[in-house]
């Protein structure tokens, strides 16, 4: 089954799934409570959200929802209890583990794929089709705010134009990611972008704005490359090769789902979901735009689990 997950709507309720995506028949009885709650990072949001389609298709009955708050949102909800699992593109910080703790909230944290997150710009953009890692430091640093605005600040070579970055926000996973690998310390960045935790109006505006410079998950610029262009980072593309040969770097990363403990050993639909996720994801992983882990070491976590 081919994915076209990117664009679908943030909130996944198993009715609409069921007869609306997977184009099924309304089942004859519908759950009384939701059996699954998982929230997150957008990133990871495709892989939930495929995820949530297949195991409610093989699985009628059974209630999955999966929404996007970001990775910060994510583990707020996640620590205060309210979710079974929660997506994330960067691993707990250590204020999130203390947060879990003073409520209670145990968990386990399962790798589910790896991540080219990618530089964008805009398919008319001629100019920067490589850049360096220090000049996205130049670019995204906050003593950059309101000062370096033009391209041809960044090389002489490249056009006197207004540059328009897009970018998440500060609850995303991938913006800590992307500050502490860019700019060396996570959460530093210039203010003055459009930012936003729905990664669609990111590639919205970069793909209207021939000036516009973004960042976000490989799997939205693959399922937006007609209208965007990814730049290669000190002379490396992104892509599951360059990804799996680790000659992408520094934006090269694990995603995550975070799994409560006692939702695991109580609830057997959290467990049944979490191990038809490992079992698929070498499938259904690729097909959503990200790389999939070895087959060996999907066996060692449902091993673990």
């Amino acid at each position: 089954m081919k994915f076209n997950s990117i664009k679908f709507d943030r909130t996944v309720a198993s009715a609409i799934v069921a007869t609306t995506i997977l184009g099924c028949a309304a089942p004859q009885v519908f759950a009384q409570s939701v059996d699954v709650t998982i929230d997150g990072s957008s990133t990871v949001f495709p892989i939930t959200e495929a995820m949530a389609e297949e195991f409610m298709a093989a699985n009628r009955g059974v209630t999955v929802t999966v929404g996007v708050s970001g990775t910060g949102g994510g583990f707020e909800k996640f620590c205060n209890g309210e979710l079974d699992i929660t997506g994330a593109s960067r691993p707990i910080k250590d204020s999130e583990i203390e947060a879990c703790a003073a409520n209670g909230i145990e968990y386990v944290q399962v790798p589910v794929a790896s991540d080219a997150l990618t530089v964008v710009v805009n398919p008319a953009n001629t100019w920067a089709e490589d850049m360096t890692v220090e000049q996205l430091q130049m670019l995204w640093e906050p003593s950059a705010e309101a000062t370096i605005t033009s391209w041809n600040q960044i090389d002489p070579s490249w056009p006197d134009a207004p540059i328009s970055l897009f970018g998440p926000g500060t609850d995303s996973g991938t913006f800590d990611y992307f500050t502490d690998e860019i700019v060396g310390e996570e959460g530093a960045s210039r203010a003055d972008y459009t930012a936003s935790e729905d990664d669609n109006i990111l590639v919205l505006g970069v793909s209207r704005d021939e000036n516009a410079l973004g960042y976000f998950g490989y799997a939205y610029y693959l399922e937006n490359q007609d209208s965007l262009k990814a730049v290669a980072v000190d002379g490396v593309l992104p892509s599951p090769e360059s990804v799996e040969s680790g000659d992408y770097t520094p934006l090269s990363r694990p995603i995550f789902i975070y799994v409560k403990q006692s939702s695991l050993e109580g609830n057997p639909e959290v467990r049944s979901f979490v191990e038809f996720t490992l079992e698929n994801a070498p499938e259904i992983v690729p097909e959503v735009g990200y790389v999939p882990l070895s087959d060996t070491r999907y066996a060692t976590l449902m091993d673990s689990l």
